[in-house]
């Protein structure tokens, strides 16, 4: 019994390592590609259905894909409706390791033939540079998969013929139960559905257990695997713990739907049998997997804003801070983590410039709320500095364009927020006659930045930016000389002269600095979005 067991466990452990592997290779041989495509082709809930299937399929992981999308999400780089259907999709992709197995693992003695492919990948792990490095990982991987089948393939003749599982109850509440926990277990215990559904293949093609406990365990596995991304929402942030609750809850349906399809795929499958002369085996099996998460896609796809909107009331977002971007699982994918920095500076510079026009509107006095607002912002630009701060280095010159650009929007958008609370002299004469021109442009300019840095930017609004930053600029020029004559001709005090210079001064730098903000925050992201048209003009000048 105990040769038994551990033939079993290593049987399982093998295939997991090969998973491991085979994720692990195909991520870091392609992983950037399929991360760009995944954020993509998703503008629609179909084609994140696609995308999702498609992405998993390829890197034979729904957990990977799913935590992607969680990390996406976080990032508002996928908005809660397509990264649904990514989930969506990346359940019904991971089906395709089912596929493999029942009809290659099972029918064909491929674990011998498999041994060659570990060397081939061993050598190629060792030996190449580059990219073929992660694809013989990857190799070595799908080697070890079939060889770890072979192993429990083995082991469950064994154990079929000292333990007869397919004698516990079957028909019933009961039955269904009992093999749906069993399923739960196992994925949650192998933190995979994959194995636990390769495990209930190998079982049901050894006879180990009936065709009904072999269905009623995948039907748990698919709920099982919800578990990981769960795990993964701890602590995360509202959009993560909304796409986690998605992925349960259509896991749920779609296993609801399976014991609902159950009784009418077993009298499908008795009249193959009979008519046909086709057993129900691990081919079988495969396909109602894939029929069951299929039909649960085909009913919620339609309804996905509806079923997204539900999942929006139930876990609100009390406290929407530019920060919530921010998720330390990104860390790892630096793409992906300075474009969710970029998204954070853009809404906290959104906030900045709003509430410098709420101040110039009210004649440049500070209330206690405008203050309170400068606490916050200047709380959540030290959080976005630290995780700036934290993204590990990447080779790719565009990478580092990127880097760099955001080091000076902080610096830029650091600067803004101090004009949040001008000096008193600034206050007291912004009311002035001579200023209303400057402080009208000002305000025009702020309300263009927040409207071209908001979800929906209008047209040439950076060009315009930039125009009224320039005149701004050429504005303060012009009306220097004009107060002084003003000081000499005795209109205007020598003290209110200095204070009118220090005010044409402080508006032009928050134009500037709004307009540096802009031009570096518009750039495309490391997704490959496009930018908006550059300035027209020459740049307002930095003095």
């Amino acid at each position: 019994m105990t040769a038994l067991v551990f033939q079993l466990l290593g049987g399982i452990g093998l295939f997991l390592l090969g998973m491991v592997l085979l994720s692990d290779g195909l991520k870091a041989f392609a992983g950037e590609s399929l991360r760009r495509a995944l954020v993509r082709f998703t503008g629609t809930p179909l084609k994140a259905f696609g995308s999702g299937a498609l992405v998993t399929m390829m890197v034979q992981s729904s957990s990977a894909t799913t935590i992607s999308v969680i990390g996406f999400v976080s990032a508002g780089l996928l908005t809660f409706p397509q990264a649904v259907g990514v989930v969506m999709g990346a359940s019904l992709g991971t089906t395709a390791t089912g596929w493999m197995v029942a009809l290659l693992g099972l029918k064909v003695s491929v674990g011998y033939y498999a041994l060659p492919l570990i060397g081939i990948g061993a050598f190629m792990r060792l030996l190449a540079k580059g990219p073929m490095r992660s694809l013989g990982l990857a190799l070595a991987g799908f080697g070890v998969i079939f060889v770890g089948i072979e192993g429990l393939q083995e082991a469950m003749r064994d154990l079929s013929a000292q333990v007869r599982l397919a004698e516990l109850p079957v028909a019933g509440f009961l039955g269904h139960a009992l093999a749906m926990a069993i399923g739960v277990v196992l994925t949650i215990v192998m933190q995979s559905s994959s194995a636990a559904v390769a495990t209930t293949l190998t079982a049901l093609h050894t006879n180990s257990v009936n065709f009904d406990q072999a269905a009623s365990i995948v039907i748990g596995a698919a709920i099982g695997t919800t578990f990981t991304g769960v795990l993964a929402t701890i602590g995360g942030s509202v959009p993560a713990k909304r796409t986690a609750l998605a992925h349960v809850l259509f896991n749920l349906v779609s296993g609801l739907i399976a014991l609902l399809l159950l009784p009418l795929f077993l009298r499908a499958l008795a009249w193959a049998q009979v008519h046909l002369g086709l057993d129900p085996g691990a081919t079988s099996l495969a396909a109602f997997h894939s029929a069951f998460l299929a039909l649960g896609a085909l009913l919620l796809l339609p309804l996905v804003q509806r079923f997204t909107h539900h999942i929006e009331r139930l876990v609100p977002e009390k406290n929407p801070l530019p920060t919530r971007h921010l998720d330390d699982s990104l860390l790892h994918a630096p793409t992906i983590a300075l474009e969710a920095t970029r998204r954070a500076l853009r809404e906290t510079t959104c906030e900045v410039a709003a509430g410098l026009g709420r101040m110039l509107e009210a004649g440049g006095r500070s209330s206690h709320a405008a203050s309170e607002q400068r606490a916050r912002t200047a709380v959540a630009l030290d959080r976005v500095q630290q995780f700036f701060a934290r993204i590990p280095p990447a080779g790719e010159e565009p990478l580092s364009q990127t880097r760099v650009g955001l080091m000076h929007s902080i610096d830029h958008l650091t600067r803004l927020l101090s004009r949040l609370e001008p000096p008193e002299s600034v206050q007291r004469v912004l009311p002035h006659p001579q200023l209303r021109v400057g402080v009208e442009l000002c305000r025009t300019l702020l309300d263009r930045a927040a409207a071209g840095l908001g979800p929906q930017p209008p047209e040439h609004w950076l060009a315009q930016v930039g125009t009224a930053a320039s005149e701004l600029a050429d504005l303060r020029k012009r009306q220097r000389p004009n107060v002084l004559d003003a000081t000499s001709d005795g209109s205007v005090a020598p003290g209110d002269a200095l204070d009118l210079l220090d005010a044409m001064r402080w508006l032009d730098r928050i134009g500037y600095h709004t307009w540096r903000l802009c031009h570096y925050l518009d750039a495309p992201g490391p997704q490959g979005s496009p930018a908006s048209a550059p300035a027209s003009g020459s740049p307002p000048p930095p003095g």
